[in-house]
């Protein structure tokens, strides 16, 4: 009887331990952008939000933050937010999403999911900066509430993979960029960027043709491809950024990593750059076993010798 009474607390020990394992390097809350209706944004009663098995979401309107907080016991202080790619019709959710967010969490790293409005002229009056308006208050957000998730405000980063990458990088780039009014004096510049495998251009001979068409239609003007073409548009300001492509992506040209690094390079920023022969697109924290699976590794390298994780 005793043997039997033991296993049980032992048992229930577990499960409590599990429970509160899991609830440690998981989602707490979302939150909404806007306190009421987002910028720009067109009312359409027959766009209604997908979301297929928690891993692909599409047609949102109601732009949020998923918050995954750090361990306390584990917390650096350092906070992520970040942009899932799929082509600017989607967002991989899953292993662009919650996976990372969990994997940062490991690091001692606050994570945020930013589900941001897909540009589609459905439900915005102007499509182009949709997604950047979003971006934009996100960080505004998660740095004017840093005490609050015990968050250092000087080490808020954007990441971002594929188009979402695209979104990292323009918010990198157009930071003071006026794209909605607000009287929120915080600033919306990340400290750093984390682009794995990222549309940067917007130019035709190296953009991801299917996002540009999204965010810019058909037949853009030659001043909105320099204008979000971000290699183009770094400066002085513009924050580090780790970078990770592989050389046969046939989806998102390596060029796109390249020429952002060049660009930092032109510009005295510190940046790091790691290019691998395989892994194709979309590999996400990489399980093939090849040498790209390796880059979560690097980064969190990276980012304790910036000083942003112990």
């Amino acid at each position: 009887m005793k043997s039997i009474l033991k296993t049980k607390r032992i048992r229930t020990t577990l499960l409590i331990f599990l429970m509160v394992a899991g609830k440690t390097f998981g989602q707490s809350k979302t939150i909404n952008l806007w306190d009421k209706k987002a910028p720009s944004a067109i009312a359409n009663a027959d766009y209604k939000e997908t979301n297929s098995d928690d891993s692909w979401m599409q047609r949102v309107t109601n732009p949020r933050l998923d918050v995954y907080p750090s361990p306390a016991e584990k917390s650096t202080g350092t906070a992520v937010i970040i942009c899932p790619g799929g082509g600017y019709s989607g967002m991989a959710i899953g292993h662009e999403g919650k996976q990372v967010a969990e994997w940062l969490n490991s690091l001692g790293i606050t994570a945020f999911v930013l589900k941001y409005r897909l540009p589609d002229a459905a439900i915005m009056t102007d499509k182009s900066v949709g997604p950047m308006q979003d971006g934009q208050r996100a960080i505004r957000l998660v740095r004017s509430r840093a005490k609050e998730w015990g968050i250092d405000p000087k080490k808020i980063g954007i990441m971002g993979f594929s188009a979402g990458g695209h979104l990292a990088s323009t918010l990198s780039t157009h930071f003071n960029a006026k794209v909605y009014e607000t009287a929120d004096a915080t600033s919306a510049r990340p400290d750093f960027s984390l682009l794995i495998y990222p549309v940067i251009s917007m130019r035709d001979d190296i953009t991801h043709m299917g996002s540009r068409i999204n965010l810019l239609g058909e037949k853009p003007s030659a001043e909105q491809v320099n204008n979000f073409s971000n290699e183009l548009q770094v400066n002085s300001e513009t924050p580090t950024a780790f970078l990770v492509h592989s050389m046969n992506d046939d989806a998102v040209p390596v060029e796109n990593s390249i020429e952002y690094a060049l660009a930092l390079k032109k510009n005295k920023i510190p940046c790091e750059l790691h290019i691998y022969e395989k892994g194709g697109h979309g590999f996400g924290l990489g399980k093939s076993g090849g040498t790209e699976s390796d880059w979560s590794l690097a980064c969190g390298r990276w980012l304790k010798a910036k000083g942003l994780m112990n």
